[in-house]
């Protein structure tokens, strides 16, 4: 009997707690998630999932958006309760839960400018003497991550936002700069620019991105309500009808976002 009444108040905290107002917090990456044109508002095809899905949790949430390094942070120290879209790592996962399903996949390219004379063929030795624009504390994935770790990209010179990166690329004050790829296109596109920048082929990595939940606020039992749902999602078509929302808005000012909604479903 003993038992079943501390089952039962167990339920009844962990509902309590749920009820809270999460506190999330990412950074601006367009199309993924961005600051709106109101105060507050925050936008984007990862966004709406997200929304979606702590909707049907009955979850009520606040979105917040931070210079990358200071969300991690959050995160890290307790501060905030979850952070998206992140790459998983080691280092990472020392302090976050991340989801076990895959928030958003992201194809992580180098570009230059439309008239650059670089070529690439797949080794980023071929690059090292150039200084390659990033955003600071990002992870692109195993690959770049470990092409830096290793000596092989020394020339760094990180900005806060990606926006940043792309003016100083447009300005000619980086000839190249690593990024998301339809996160590149999405801001050369509003800058009325898209004809401006070129993808240098091959892509660098597809990599998985997640959401990831402060362990100093010891929500694994939400973490693992959030994989359910967005499981369903996927399964329903809501998932894939949120992307392709978006995409109809879209298609035809950025084409190169046609892609995503193939990429995402995989």
């Amino acid at each position: 009997m003993l038992k079943i009444f501390y089952l039962v108040l167990s339920f009844f905290i962990s509902s309590a707690c749920f009820a809270q107002t999460i506190e999330l917090v990412t950074l601006q990456y367009p199309p993924y998630e961005y600051q709106g044109e109101s105060e507050g508002e925050v936008k984007g095809i990862v966004v709406d999932i997200i929304e979606e899905v702590f909707e049907r949790l009955d979850v009520p949430i606040n979105i917040k958006i931070l210079p990358w390094a200071r969300a991690i942070r959050y995160i890290e120290e307790g501060q905030a309760d979850a952070i998206f879209t992140a790459f998983k790592n080691p280092a990472r996962e020392q302090f976050a839960d991340f989801s076990r399903e895959i928030l958003m996949p992201q194809t992580i390219s180098l570009f230059v400018r439309a008239d650059s004379k670089i070529k690439y063929d797949g080794n980023l030795a071929s690059l090292s003497n150039y200084t390659i624009g990033g955003v600071n504390s990002v992870s692109y994935g195993t690959t770049w991550d470990q092409a830096v770790k290793d000596g092989v990209i020394t020339k760094l010179q990180l900005s806060n936002s990606g926006e940043q990166n792309m003016k100083k690329l447009l300005a000619e004050r980086l000839p190249i700069i690593v990024s998301n790829k339809y996160g590149a296109y999405d801001i050369a596109g509003k800058m009325n620019q898209l004809v401006d920048i070129r993808e240098l082929k091959p892509a660098l990595q597809s990599v998985p991105s997640y959401i990831a939940f402060s362990k100093k606020r010891n929500l694994s039992r939400l973490r693992d309500k959030f994989d359910t749902v967005l499981r369903e999602m996927k399964l329903d078509g809501s998932y894939e009808h949120i992307i392709n929302a978006y995409l109809e808005q879209s298609v035809e000012l950025y084409p190169h976002h046609a892609q995503i909604s193939e990429s995402a479903s995989r």
